[in-house]
């Protein structure tokens, strides 16, 4: 809103109409003060004292069209309707704005564009004079919806994480019949002035020779008295003519009052009828103080000055009053003038009070705004908890009236800066983050593909792992979009849920085989145990081999049975097999001991390199069985080779050992039968 001076607050019209010598004031102000300047009233009459009374209308003001209200406080008002930003204001501050605003311009509130367009239609169909306030509040109205509605459709879509640079306003089709509508208006008003200052122009030549007409009355001096009604007559002529152009208004306005004053100078009116227009004057002007001072108990203040201003300018076009009533019934007049004026005066410096601390809240919302720091937002959530603060503020500042007119404009775009600051940096993230989604999307219809793929596979051990690996991946895959989440994940999982029921249903056959064959080498363990290898009859070896082709035909069983029955297993056939190695070895040591002849210690050195050759043996076997028991856990199955195998060389040492001993035994014996000899 413009800032209003307190000049043109205090504005007063002076009652100069009591002083017929010279042209009246236009509008007289104060300066810095609630009271009207006070004028003294005129001590005399103009040719009152030699005169003779009758009823006085010379106080003619000159014809020239002046404001009704502070011209520049009502250019504020309007202005402030018209330019300030609609988006600033809730619904009932803007509001609030226009009523106070519609006295002024004579007009409603509107709240569409329709009611603005019938309005400017019914307008231009009446027969009323069309002002440019009418053409400008009619404008002014209309571009405010137009730009509460784009400022509406903005917010939502900065809300909805629109791009600033990307967003197009919205059209109005409304605009074009609206311009169409103000253009006829436009133009009929155009020739209404036209007509106006036709009028006005032939104003001027009626005003002009009804002067004429006086001075040709005061110039045949002789029947002066017999043409006072013809004067009076002139004076009703000129009261009822329209104003003349503003430029010929006040030489035109002097012309008649030097006119009027000779009238009177020449005319010797009696006291009778001086008193009479003495009396009725002070009739008018104390009616008219009257209204003024209702003026003050008026609740719209603004209306209330526009009113004064009327009454001050009836007040000046009213004849004198009798001297001794004069200053009295002026000083009433302008005491209600001073009230109303001040309250005038009160209402726009508590408007410009109350501007100077909307500005203020602004200023501090958009300081709040301008501090917000995004780069710690990582996620949906965060940015969806700043966005709600920013809305907080943005709701905060809509119920905030307007800031002073020259600085409405600029705080607004600072707001409008810092949100849309915002909402870019939110667009920025989330277009990153769904150009993130929608690669997380591409990888895993990938996985969906593969997965698939091996779905009918009944290579059960390396597509499990390898669905496994897929399903692995899939976790490490961020998310995707939400509305393909469901699908994708269903889609993923029917694949992977194909294979396993598929193993599942094969799996559940070969479990029944597999608890069979444990029921099968349970049988072959207990024909083991029941070998006793000192009554076998028939070749132990071959019996062993035998249940061993058995053992070996028959399939895979549960895994949780696999180690334990083949401990079982082992066990038996280590069993049987260290005896028959023992019985084995036994016998040929004997047949050794029969087989020995000549010189045995040829034999004895090879036995003994025999001897030291399986020790190494030995010895190398158990340092391997040293590290595999270290470092291996699935290694049994080696294990226990290797192990039986150094069983089976130490059971070889052992026959060397004996073989060596015979042979010892041998030569001992073979010396001791020289010796006896």
């Amino acid at each position: 809103m413009a800032e209003i001076k307190d000049a043109e607050l205090n504005a007063q019209i002076e009652p100069s109409a009591e002083t017929p010598t010279e042209a009246p004031a236009a509008l007289e102000t104060t300066s810095n003060e609630t009271s009207t300047q006070e004028v003294s009233a005129p001590d005399v009459e103009v040719a009152a004292e030699a005169a003779v009374p009758e009823e006085n209308n010379m106080a003619e003001t000159p014809e020239v069209e002046t404001a009704d209200a502070p011209a520049e406080a009502e250019a504020a008002v309007e202005t402030t309707t018209a330019e300030a930003p609609e988006a600033e204001a809730t619904e009932g501050t803007e509001e609030k704005a226009l009523e106070e605003a519609a006295p002024e311009v004579g007009m409603p509130y509107f709240k569409t564009f329709a009611e603005v367009i019938d309005h400017a239609k019914a307008i231009v169909e009446s027969d009323a004079e069309i002002s440019s306030k009418d053409e400008a509040a009619l404008k002014s109205q209309f571009y405010r919806l137009h730009r509460a509605a784009n400022e509406a459709d903005y917010q939502k879509y900065m809300e909805a994480g629109g791009d600033p640079e990307s967003y197009q306003p919205l059209a109005c089709p409304e605009e074009d019949e609206f311009k169409e509508v103000m253009a006829q208006l436009h133009s009929k008003r155009q020739q209404q002035q036209a007509e106006i200052e036709k009028q006005k122009e032939e104003n001027y030549t009626k005003k002009l020779g009804i002067v004429n007409q006086i001075k040709d009355i005061v110039a045949n001096s002789d029947d002066i008295n017999r043409s006072y009604g013809d004067f009076k007559q002139l004076q009703q002529q000129w009261q009822e003519t329209g104003p003349v152009p503003q430029d010929k208004a006040t030489d035109l306005w002097k012309s008649y009052q030097v006119a009027v004053e000779s009238f009177y100078d020449t005319l010797k009116l009696n006291n009778e009828f001086r008193a009479y227009d003495f009396k009725k004057n002070l009739e008018l002007k104390t009616a008219l103080c009257e209204r003024a001072e209702k003026l003050a108990e008026m609740t719209d203040v603004i209306a209330a000055s526009r009113a004064l201003q009327d009454l001050h300018q009836q007040f000046r076009e009213i004849g004198p009053v009798d001297k001794e009533k004069r200053e009295e019934v002026w000083n009433r007049f302008k005491a209600a003038s001073t009230i109303v004026n001040r309250r005038h005066q009160e209402f726009f410096e508590q408007r410009k009070k109350q501007e100077e601390q909307n500005l203020a809240d602004k200023t501090a919302i958009c300081e709040e705004l301008e501090q917000i720091d995004t780069t710690g937002l990582k996620t949906f959530a965060e940015w969806n908890t700043m966005t709600d603060t920013i809305t907080a503020l943005q709701a905060k500042w809509k119920t905030i009236g307007f800031a002073p007119q020259k600085m409405n404009e600029k705080i607004y775009e600072r707001y409008r800066a810092a949100c849309d600051k915002f909402f870019s940096q939110k667009t920025e993230y989330f277009k990153k983050v769904k150009d993130t989604l929608n690669a997380n999307l591409d990888l895993k219809k990938a996985l969906c593909e593969q997965a698939e793929a091996l779905k009918d596979s009944t290579d059960w051990k390396a597509t499990t792992e390898a669905i496994k690996e897929l399903q692995k991946k899939w976790r490490e895959i961020g998310t995707v979009p939400k509305k393909f989440s469901d699908t994708i994940w269903k889609r993923f999982n029917a694949a992977c849920d194909a294979f396993f029921d598929a193993r599942k249903a094969a799996n559940s056959g070969q479990l029944n085989e597999m608890k069979a064959n444990l029921e099968k080498k349970r049988a072959i363990i207990e024909k083991l145990k029941a070998i006793v290898p000192e009554e076998t009859q028939e070749d132990l070896r071959d019996l062993v081999h035998s249940l061993q082709d058995e053992w070996s035909e028959i399939g895979h069983v549960p895994f949780r049975d696999k180690d334990k029955i083949y401990a079982a297993y082992r066990e038996q056939i280590d069993r049987l097999y260290k005896y028959a190695n023992t019985e084995a070895s036994r016998r040929r040591v004997n047949r050794f001991k029969n087989e020995i002849k000549g010189d045995g210690n040829r034999l004895r050195e090879r036995l003994v390199r025999e001897y030291e050759i399986l020790k190494n043996e030995i010895k190398t076997y158990e340092n391997n069985l040293g590290f595999l028991n270290l470092s291996s856990k699935s290694g049994n199955s080696l294990i226990e080779e290797l192990n039986r195998k150094v069983e089976k060389l130490k059971s070889d040492l052992q026959e060397i050992v004996q073989k060596i001993k015979v042979i010892d035994d041998a030569a001992k014996n073979e010396e001791n039968k020289e010796e006896q000899e």
